[in-house]
């Protein structure tokens, strides 16, 4: 290679893993991401360190938990644990000066509007995006707009939020917005103009490129794509949790089924239904949104020079179980698509069995890329699984701090159950994975995953797995010591 190796770090917003070909569908069309991943590395089971928006993202950029990197919670900057600690590096100040470093996107860290953290490329899209969600931390930039606000005002659309006097496109407003003007297809025209422009450039880059797409509202151009009476919704939809399950599972279960009927009088399926398959048009409308991207990248002679990475912040439920969106430990929610590119070393598609944490991505990429590794990372590299010469084995380990939510979730019980804190862990070898949901406050959880992938029966009361739990229990609070999680779990 000429020079160091580039990293183009793409991540989706609210991704079910079963929503690509990769991961076994095959009437979505995405074939932007179904060509990556026929020459990558397909991780078969990723999962997000905590399933929400903020703390997830955090992990992605900083190689630490989310109460390391101070993020537990949505962000909303005048409010305590949802900005990134001013301490904290991201892997844009772990890497080589000579490093052109951008973010374009949603940040979701604190202020959207200001590079920061070691980025001096910044294309902001969030300046608030309804009436309770500022994205600014000095009041002197109340009045500061996104540079995705500027083009739509000067596309002719009016925004329709106000906070405070601010005013702001809503994300229901951007839902009824054309293609062209999603910020799928916005953050793509920045991106490739970012990638030409580096093609005669001597000095390596590092590109995090953060869309919206395919998050509520459930909503875009691409509504009427995909026929909801002949979707297959498959085994979870509208399964509702038994009583061998948490309160907060059922107690959400018990709201959202609640909504449907609601919007959908008599036939709240219907209600479901269409909601997925809008969903499925916004998967559609971000892959074509990525396809311009990676196009540009082999116009541009710098592909083989190129590390892609691809991954989401959590999935969404979608009627599985009855529920709705994230704040789930079920695999729908915390595992996520995973597909690495490195030219030198993926030729053809490469599964790679086993369990893998989103704090593992900062560090395999800093190897990949020739970088040090800090110590202080609390993931580990994986560079030399993608090698050939390690497996994976390690135990995956997730948290939820309770709280997450940044505004009412509608319903007082509800409320109060999302403000449980919970841990949870995967045991990491293939062909013998489990999972262990732990709560103080809550009823616990224990999965087979091999031979209960859907996750249908609590073992965690069994007598027959008394000795996994406690072994299991053992490691995940070995684990909270080793990275200074202090949640006392109760059990």
């Amino acid at each position: 290679m000429s020079k160091k190796p580039n990293l183009l770090f793409i991540c989706s917003d609210q991704q079910r893993t079963d929503t690509i070909g990769a991961y076994g569908n095959d009437w979505i069309e995405t074939p932007a991401l179904n060509e990556l991943s026929s020459k990558s590395f397909v991780f078969e089971n990723a999962y997000v360190t905590q399933p929400v928006c903020s703390p997830a993202r955090s992990t992605m950029m900083t190689g630490l938990y989310p109460h390391s990197a101070g993020v537990v919670r949505n962000s909303k900057p005048d409010r305590p644990f949802s900005n990134l600690f001013p301490e904290v590096k991201t892997i844009a100040e772990m890497v080589d000066e000579d490093y052109v470093c951008a973010k374009y996107g949603k940040w979701h860290l604190g202020d959207d509007l200001s590079p920061q953290h070691g980025f001096t490329e910044w294309i902001s899209t969030e300046d608030a995006h309804d009436n309770n969600f500022p994205n600014w931390h000095d009041p002197k930039h109340k009045d500061r707009k996104s540079q995705y606000y500027d083009y739509l005002v000067a596309k002719g659309h009016e925004p329709q939020g106000d906070h405070e006097g601010h005013k702001s496109h809503t994300q229901e407003q951007r839902g009824y917005f054309p293609m062209e003007d999603t910020m799928a297809m916005f953050l793509s025209r920045h991106t490739v103009d970012f990638v030409n422009a580096r093609a005669e450039d001597e000095k390596p880059w590092l590109m995090y490129v953060n869309m919206f797409e395919p998050h509520p509202p459930y909503n875009g151009p691409l509504n009427d794509m995909y026929d909801p009476n002949s979707l297959d919704m498959g085994p979870l939809f509208l399964k509702k949790p038994t009583e061998n399950t948490p309160a907060f599972s059922r107690v959400r279960s018990d709201c959202h089924m609640a909504e449907a009927e609601e919007e959908s009088p008599g036939d709240p399926e219907k209600y479901w239904r269409e909601l997925r398959a809008k969903y499925f048009g916004n998967m559609t409308v971000l892959d074509r949104g990525i396809e311009p991207i990676f196009k540009a990248l082999e116009e541009s002679g710098q592909a083989d020079n190129t590390i892609i990475v691809f991954t989401s912040d959590h999935g969404d439920s979608l009627g599985d179980r009855g529920m709705l969106m994230k704040r789930s430990f079920y695999e729908e929610v915390a595992r996520v698509p995973l597909i690495v590119h490195v030219p030198w070393l993926s030729g053809n598609e490469q599964r790679v069995d086993g369990s893998i944490g989103h704090t593992d991505l900062v560090p395999t990429l800093l190897g990949l890329m020739g970088q040090e590794v800090p110590d202080h990372l609390q993931g580990a590299s994986r560079k030399g699984v993608l090698e050939g010469s390690e497996e994976l084995t390690d135990d995956v380990f997730m948290q939820w701090h309770g709280g997450a939510a940044t505004i009412s979730l509608g319903d007082a019980e509800f409320d109060r159950l999302s403000e449980i804190p919970w841990r949870s862990m995967v045991s990491g070898p293939a062909g013998d994975r489990w999972k262990l949901d732990l709560s103080p406050h809550d009823l616990c959880e224990l999965y087979d995953l091999n031979n209960d992938p859907l996750e249908l029966t609590n073992l965690y009361a069994y007598p027959d797995h008394a000795d996994r739990v406690r072994a299991m229990t053992a490691r995940m609070r070995e684990w909270q010591q080793r990275v200074g999680d202090d949640l006392d779990l109760g059990v």
